[in-house]
């Protein structure tokens, strides 16, 4: 978002327009734990006024949210704690030239200071998007806990904190037997695992209350509840990264072994820490996890980079505000605010009708957004956003873009509830209908245009016929020149037409015709998932291939037939049957059949069902398989072969460049982890490696 439109032009009022402002952002996020605005908006408005009083020194008041403190005050509902070792914030590089510009200070401070630039060594560590965190020890024991606060004093949430499985309530006996230290104060943050705020979602929608808005505002609610027994429910986590103070502990003499330290008395580090030579190796660091942010179990939304030597450290000092010998390198922001304009209204390939927002164009995640999902009527109900709002925009990584809510301190006041239309908008008209106990409207003509694009370009795509070079952009396109309106059409494609188009060549045309041949092999159940049938996913599609047979079998079969293959319920029976019911839909599929498509089920396995009821995940490559193949082999012996970890999987098998989060998840939830030789001996016996 912009900076405001009513910022007022003069200097002096409009620093203390700012100042105001930026307060009451810190109380709502510190203190409240409800920001009304993205931390990226926050960012802009303070770079804004930290401008105007490197212009204006005058006008600068000595406690300048943007220059001179740090947080919010501590809440009235929990006991201060006056912390020994005051808890600084960190100054922000937004960009890699930003972060370059800090580089190149501080290499000039440390030359001036005596010192060998090309010697100093500097500590990555990822920023975890928490909640800072002090906690205390004495003798060993865990004693007290406290907030960030305002930096000088924070809240004690002692019990909360000691409800956090990770957290030490006794230091380690490697610790004890060096003899544990008078006092020893542990810095770090506390943060919501990304399967822990899913979970706390799924509970919120299943009782009917809004989803949490983000795992860094859910986390520090969570610590805040004054019943403790709530926060230990919670799954919140805790990453050290500090020491605040200490007594009676041993000499280190660089950030890097006061972490090592930290493990050694039983501390949680993240693993993702790295120690480099250079500078250079700094901006590496930061460009992987620019890209890689989302491989990760948890919300980053940046990296700190710290001199390693303490005693640099010391030299370099603080500005009012934050150390120099360190920085946050701020990822592009996944949060933005602007303005709703609309909300309207598409239709997916299967007549689902889906809301979406009609945004002004806001940069969120490194591209810009303009459209964002709004699910289905509950939602906008449930978020209660409305035409002419100011919306706070969330975009994580590839994830599609989504309204997260309003501000409803920007709503203007003639505002009204958006209202689901009530037919379709396509030329038909026809009514959208919402049935009974589903979130869900939809058109149910299917004859509507609207879902045309949709239907072939599923049909199309990679889980259905996997018809290479035939994607969204194609089907839109051989819609427009009248040669697709319906899935039958790509097997009569005119292939002349398309060499007349510009930009299609013979060679791709070509690739085309026989990625579409080669689309005819394809499994039935490819072919039933393809057509779209309500309710029918591609495990469905399976289960039917597999228990009838044929698409013939299928199609003659009665509801009480399809309802007892194994799988499939009352409610995919009944629109399996009145699919095929539909004199349209047996027109279309009797053409599928006349140009050749497979109609024929998988052979019933005669291989040891040596894998029932097991779950493998597969991540990466493996030398004796193909993609297909080895899901193949996984089924033909009993075993489901899922896209995704989760605590029912019985083991992941490992190939070339497998997919980070994957197998972070298979760690962290204790699953064995196979290589290609250990996955051919649980085909061949349903036995894991000892």
């Amino acid at each position: 978002m912009a900076l405001p439109p009513d910022l007022p032009a003069e200097p002096s009022e409009r620093v203390a327009y700012l100042v105001d402002v930026l307060r009451e952002h810190n109380a709502a996020y510190y203190e409240r734990d409800a920001p009304t605005i993205p931390d990226a908006d926050y960012d802009e408005l303070a770079r804004e006024l930290r401008r105007l009083e490197e212009a204006h020194p005058d006008l600068a008041v000595a406690d300048s949210p943007a220059t001179a403190t740090v947080g919010g005050a501590p809440s009235a509902a929990f006991a201060e704690v006056v912390h020994r070792v005051p808890m600084t914030s960190l100054d922000n590089a937004m960009d890699v030239g930003e972060l370059r510009a800090w580089g190149d200070r501080t290499a000039r401070k440390v030359e001036s200071l005596g010192l060998d630039p090309s010697a100093v060594r500097y500590v990555c560590e990822l920023k975890i998007d928490g909640l800072a965190m002090s906690i205390r020890y004495e003798g060993g024991r865990y004693t007290q806990a406290a907030t960030r606060g305002n930096g000088r004093v924070g809240e004690d949430v002692t019990p909360n904190v000691a409800g956090i499985d990770v957290v030490p309530k006794q230091l380690s006996a490697d610790a004890d037997e060096a003899g544990a230290p008078e006092v020893v104060e542990v810095r770090g943050e506390v943060y919501l695992p990304l399967d822990a705020f899913e979970a706390l979602n799924a509970s919120q929608e299943a009782a009917g209350k809004p989803r949490y808005a983000n795992p860094r505002n859910t986390a520090a609610g969570s610590l805040r509840q004054k019943d403790a027994s709530v926060t230990a429910e919670r799954g919140l986590m805790f990453w050290s990264y500090q020491l605040g103070e200490v007594v009676g502990g041993p000499e280190v003499e660089t950030h890097s072994a006061a972490l090592d330290w930290l493990r050694t008395l039983g501390f949680p580090v993240n693993p993702e820490t790295r120690v480099v030579d250079s500078l250079d190796a700094v901006y590496e660091f930061c460009a992987h996890w620019t890209e890689h942010r989302h491989d990760l179990p948890y919300e980053i939304d940046g990296i700190v980079v710290k001199v390693d030597s303490l005693a640099v450290q010391s030299a370099l000092g603080f500005t009012s505000k934050a150390p120099r010998w360190a920085i946050a390198f701020k990822l592009p922001p996944e949060e933005r605010t602007t303005l709703l304009r609309d909300i309207a209204v598409s239709i997916g390939g299967k007549g689902k009708a889906t809301p979406f927002a009609v945004l002004e164009p806001v940069q969120v995640a490194g591209s810009t957004v303009g459209l964002a999902t709004l699910h289905n009527e509950d939602q906008v109900a449930l978020k209660d956003v409305r035409p002419g709002d100011t919306v706070i925009v969330r975009k994580a990584g590839d994830v599609i873009p989504e309204v997260v809510g309003p501000v409803l301190a920007m709503r203007p006041p003639d505002s009204q509830p958006w209202v689901f239309p009530s037919v379709c908008p396509c030329p038909h008209r026809s009514p959208l209908v919402r049935l009974e106990g589903e979130a869900k409207h939809q058109c149910v003509n299917i004859a509507c245009p609207e879902q045309r694009w949709g239907r072939i370009s599923h049909f199309a795509s990679r889980g259905a016929m996997d018809i290479d070079g035939l994607g969204e952009k194609q089907v839109q396109l051989f819609i427009e020149l009248g040669l697709l309106n319906n899935v039958a059409d790509i097997y009569s494609l005119d292939f002349e037409r398309i060499l007349e188009h510009r930009g299609y060549k013979e060679t791709s045309v070509n690739k085309l015709r026989a990625a579409i041949e080669a689309s005819k092999q394809r499994p039935l159940a490819n072919l039933l998932f393809g057509l779209t049938i309500p309710h029918v996913g591609s495990s469905g599609a399976e289960a039917l291939a597999e228990g009838l047979g044929s698409l013939q079998e299928l199609m003659d079969a009665s509801e009480a037939d399809i309802a007892a293959v194994e799988g499939i319920g009352p409610t995919i029976a009944s629109a399996v049957v009145k699919f095929f019911a539909n004199a349209e839909n047996r027109t279309l599929v009797e053409r599928l059949v006349a140009a050749g498509v497979n109609t024929q089920g998988p052979e019933r396995s005669t291989l040891p069902q040596v894998l029932a009821g097991m779950a493998v995940v597969v991540t990466g490559g493996l030398e004796g398989f193909t993609r297909e193949s080895v899901e193949a082999a996984i089924k033909a012996r009993g075993g489901k072969s899922p896209g995704s970890v989760s605590k029912k999987t019985t083991a992941v098998v490992v190939g070339n460049d497998p997919g980070a989060s994957k197998l972070t998840k298979a760690t962290d939830l204790g699953i064995p982890v196979l290589d290609e030789a250990q996955f051919v001996h649980l085909l061949e016996t349903g036995e894991l490696p000892q």
